[in-house]
């Protein structure tokens, strides 16, 4: 695919695609990938471009020809646009028309089973590769899980039957474009309330099929596994589907009978029951609010807005320290567990490096997929196992098993 650009960054002025122009141009320094920043307001690109020479393109995102224009001068467009349900569907839609390989950092659900439904025959007849989740939503979990099963395949010849994944500890801020995309969320959903059955759909992004895994668990429970309660984990509404997804991708690589859940620890005794109890409450109390027009509003008020994230001093000081552990499915003692460690502030600085080395493999890496959507295990799991340790700061470690 003979382009202009190897890589379009669309959305640079933005919080988390000025921190991706920042590591991209530290990346590329000697290196002779060509790429440029778009958006439609080119002053505001030259003034985060700082005077760094890289090329500036107008387009609007209301202007369908306009986006047109742009995709087809680049072999990879990276998207930090969101809420992606606003301003990507046209984008999507004209990368899968003039096979334009795909990545972004969206976590709307509803959003993705509406391009898929829409764009995957078209992406696979031009040979558009259209990657979503590409950043701390979902690579940790959907590399970790990944990683896991090879390990266990190659160690014992068998994938996990079950795979749970539980944050250690992490470190970081919100970005107001996170929230607004949430909120954004609710309020499709309230309009169209067959959104909320997607959302509540474990294997809402499969095709056909569907695994032994039910809803989302919101109530607190004891892990024997960890010793420890565990509540819900805020990105596991997302981030299960993606995996879930991967499974299917892959071709039965992860088995049949695979099951995996998301939670979050919260310690032994009573104090991690009450601490496992408030999560479930806190997320329930959330959604809630977000959901009604008078709280959300309250809401909007009173958090982070659109363009604003973290202090640059809590992104570098951020950290995530996430443990997978997989499950045998006849054995014990030949149980696998794995830990997925990041520097940087997991949402924002990670982020950034990870959704950029996901479009550095579409544009430069040999990779065993062809047009369509895909989930970032599924199309390029094996180079960003490469990429993300040596560049981008997110470990992947075998610590039993």
């Amino acid at each position: 695919m003979e382009r202009e650009y190897d890589i379009i960054v669309w959305g640079a002025s933005g919080f988390t695609g000025r921190l991706v122009v920042d590591y991209m141009a530290e990346q590329q320094t000697n290196s002779n990938l060509k790429w440029a920043v778009a958006g439609r307001n080119p002053q505001k690109l030259q003034q985060i471009l700082a005077g760094r020479d890289i090329p500036v393109l107008t387009a609007d995102s209301g202007d369908e020809e306009s986006i047109s224009a742009l995709v087809q001068q680049a072999r990879v467009i990276l998207t930090t646009v969101g809420p992606y349900a606003r301003y990507g569907s046209s984008l999507v839609a004209a990368c899968a028309k003039h096979g334009t390989h795909y990545c972004d950092l969206t976590g709307e659900v509803h959003w993705m089973r509406e391009m898929i439904t829409a764009h995957q025959e078209e992406a696979k007849s031009t040979g558009a590769r259209i990657v979503h989740t590409c950043g701390f939503d979902s690579i940790p979990s959907d590399l970790g899980v990944y990683f896991l099963q090879k390990h266990m395949l190659k160690t014992h010849g068998v994938p996990a039957r079950q795979i749970k994944y539980r944050p250690r500890a992490f470190s970081g801020g919100f970005s107001g474009g996170t929230i607004d995309s949430m909120i954004a969320m609710m309020e499709k959903a309230r309009a169209d309330k067959t959104i909320f059955k997607q959302l509540a759909d474990p294997y809402v992004l499969n095709e056909t099929q569907r695994g032994l895994d039910g809803p989302d668990r919101m109530s607190a429970y004891y892990d024997e596994d960890f010793d420890s309660w565990v509540g819900p984990f805020v990105m596991a509404g997302v981030n299960t589907r993606v995996v879930r997804r991967s499974a299917e991708l892959l071709d039965g690589l992860y088995g049949n009978d695979f099951q995996y859940n998301e939670g979050t620890l919260s310690g032994k005794g009573a104090a991690g029951f009450l601490g496992a109890t408030g999560v479930g409450v806190g997320s329930g109390i959330f959604v809630g609010a977000a959901s009604m027009s008078f709280t959300r509003g309250l809401l909007q008020k009173f958090l982070p807005k659109p363009g604003e994230g973290p202090s640059d001093d809590v992104i570098n000081k951020g950290y995530y320290d996430i443990e997978l552990f997989g499950q045998h499915p006849t054995d014990s003692s030949k149980n696998v567990r794995v830990r997925v460690k990041g520097d940087k502030d997991p949402g924002y600085g990670s982020t950034s490096k990870m959704i950029a080395e996901s479009a550095l493999a579409l544009a430069q890496d040999e990779l065993p997929v062809a047009g369509g959507f895909w989930t970032p295990a599924s199309a390029m799991g094996d180079q960003l196992l490469q990429r993300l340790p040596h560049s981008a700061g997110v470990t992947f470690e075998v610590i039993e098993g």
